[in-house]
């Protein structure tokens, strides 16, 4: 498997990003190939300096380009036509030759939703792709889509979100029958906007979805859904939240228990440390765009080292599971109106 990663994207590069590919390379099959894409002098340094020059397992592939993270991403994409994540794109094209089977990047958001889907396409039958993130709850993670991609969706746009989100949960989470519910303002039949009503009774359509209907902001943190389907800008603001508000949880904890009993914080350290694992994003790794024609992940901006390393490792058991052929299989089995005027 080729696994390529943008090692010019994101708050922390390059540094973290290529210190999460050398963390990676021990975890790969002999048969597996990480490329690199950026500076190749960077790259190679950092390689070297880690004893992973001559890794038959490592290539690069010089860009001369990067694309800022407050760039305008589909003028940035035009613009700048040799820089890591354009050129990343290019060899996840169906066509391309020597092909790449996942593309991770931690740089520019939108950039990257729009190179995947220029280049990649879509998945027969799909009519928007969405960004599938992993968000950790009290009750243990759960799937959300979209955070991002797509801010006006249509009800078929959303409908198709449940599936995806559905066989996303199944595959990668190990869900045997995860309940889907749709984000709105009330959990009764009669709430939400036409949009909402509509998008809840396109996904009725689907067979062996375990859709559940409405669901509230905080019935998603009390374990009323393993897949919650909203739109790309409630869903943006739920993971910004969620991120921020576990942050300030944690912080807050560790300073009230310093200021009460500094002996109770060694006694504590270990319980503190596991539940702070069980909720930071950085081992998801990275979020999946969902509907492309291959498989490209969206780390965080603030991507750290194991970020990238996890990221590595998700889109590696993202293709092995054959997601995308299952997603096309699961939405052939339901014809929505809008995907004629789509």
């Amino acid at each position: 498997m080729r696994i390529a990663v943008d090692v010019m994207g994101g708050d922390n590069a390059p540094d973290q990003i290529l210190k999460g590919c050398i963390q990676a390379i021990p975890l790969l099959s002999q048969s597996d190939r990480l490329v690199l894409l950026g500076d190749a002098e960077t790259i190679r340094d950092g390689l070297s300096e880690r004893g992973f020059a001559s890794d038959a397992r490592v290539e690069i592939v010089p860009t001369s380009e990067v694309i800022g993270m407050d760039e305008p991403p589909v003028e940035a994409m035009k613009a700048k036509k040799d820089s890591s994540i354009v050129v990343m794109n290019q060899m996840a094209s169906p066509r391309a030759e020597n092909r790449v089977d996942v593309v991770i990047s931690a740089g520019n958001t939108g950039a990257c939703v729009a190179a995947s889907q220029y280049f990649m396409r879509r998945l027969p039958g799909v009519i928007r792709p969405g960004i599938c993130v992993t968000i950790p709850t009290f009750s243990g993670p759960i799937v959300l889509i979209d955070v991002g991609a797509n801010i006006e969706p249509k009800p078929s746009h959303l409908a198709q979100y449940g599936v995806m989100g559905d066989v996303y949960a199944r595959e990668i989470l190990g869900l045997k029958n995860p309940r889907v519910a749709l984000m709105n303002v009330g959990g009764e039949e009669q709430k939400g906007t036409d949009l909402m009503r509509n998008a809840r009774d396109m996904v009725r359509q689907f067979e062996n979805l375990n859709f559940t209907g409405f669901v509230e902001g905080r019935g998603v943190f009390n374990g009323e859904a393993d897949v919650v389907i909203t739109d790309g800008v409630v869903g943006n603001v739920m993971l910004k939240l969620a991120e921020g508000l576990s942050s300030g949880i944690f912080k807050a904890l560790a300073h009230e228990v310093l200021a009460t009993d500094p002996e109770l914080v060694l006694r504590l350290e270990s319980v503190i440390k596991n539940l702070y694992a069980k909720h930071d994003y950085h081992e998801y790794g990275g979020a999946p765009l969902l509907g492309v024609n291959g498989v490209s992940l969206i780390s965080h901006g603030s991507s750290k080292d194991r970020t990238i390393k996890n990221a590595i490792l998700r889109g590696k058991a993202f293709a092995e599971a054959k997601i995308n052929e299952k997603i096309v299989a699961r939405l052939a089995t339901v014809k929505l109106v809008e995907q004629v005027e789509a």
